[in-house]
């Protein structure tokens, strides 16, 4: 009895089932500037770096989120700060909140349904942080040096099951 009870305590704590029924909503604003500089600007052709400097961020790349393990929704954005660091934002984030899930950008492709839920770790890829929250709109910095344009897809990854809740292919803009 006492077995079978630390047992299901023990399922709980790994699954988290309650965790489907929480949401997490965040709601950042664009950030003008990275607080430390990176150096140039990485992913982009070098005809772009030797422009001048835009007066605000740009979106260099941009795709929508298709739905896997969990409905998900909203688009994602790699965005040029005005001091040429880059930033990965989420903008209308729809999507179950889970245990351990994380931003990561892959060089999968991104398929619809059952096909695209578990290729993002086949290959490359970076796991950039935490999600913040399951809704809303949300920043994430990306490192410096990191050259993006070579993962052209984003997964809300939930490391815990090894599994996308959702993906986007990223487009240049």
């Amino acid at each position: 009895m006492v077995a079978g009870l630390a047992a299901a305590v023990a399922g709980l704590l790994w699954f988290k089932p309650w965790a489907l029924w929480v949401d997490e909503t965040v709601n950042e604003a664009l950030p003008t500037a990275s607080a430390t500089p990176s150096g140039p600007a990485t992913g982009e052709p070098s005809s772009a770096r030797a422009t001048p400097a835009p007066s605000g961020p740009v979106t260099v790349a941009e795709g929508s989120f298709v739905s896997h393990e969990h409905a998900t929704t909203g688009t994602v954005k790699i965005v040029r700060l005005t001091d040429g660091t880059h930033t990965l934002r989420l903008e209308g984030l729809d999507t179950s909140n889970g245990p351990d899930l994380r931003v990561w950008l892959s060089d999968a492709p991104v398929k619809r349904g059952r096909a695209g839920w578990g290729v993002f770790d086949d290959g490359k890829y970076v796991d950039l942080a935490k999600l913040k929250g399951n809704k809303g709109d949300q920043n994430y910095p990306l490192p410096a040096g990191l050259d993006w344009s070579k993962y052209p897809s984003v997964s809300i990854w939930c490391a815990r099951f090894d599994v996308s809740f959702g993906a986007a292919t990223l487009a240049r803009t």
